[in-house]
């Protein structure tokens, strides 16, 4: 499989991105570059090798899930600039 002039337009379109036909050319190769990597890894034997998803033996160490004390409603919206109810008043930021 490689990657060509037309795949790379392509993938900047999508992206959003543009490219001088320098860096398309050298974007072209580098993709390639990898994809050959990626081929080369696929020839490896790992027959018997286990899946591996961390290189540690450690597991998550977490503490205690512990209910405290924390402050109350009032005290939260104290300095609030905007409020409504018990709640904190913000902008709309989605459309």
């Amino acid at each position: 499989m490689s990657v060509t002039r037309k795949d790379v337009d392509y993938i900047a379109e999508l992206a959003r991105l543009s490219f001088t036909d320098e860096e398309a050319s050298r974007m072209t190769d580098e993709l390639n570059s990898i994809l050959h990597y990626v081929e080369k890894l696929g020839e490896l034997d790992t027959e018997g090798v286990l899946p591996l998803s961390n290189i540690h033996d450690q597991k998550n160490v977490l503490r205690d899930d512990v209910e405290r004390p924390s402050i109350s409603n009032a005290e939260a919206l104290q300095n609030a600039p905007d409020r409504q109810d018990r709640f904190f008043k913000v902008p709309k930021v989605i459309g």
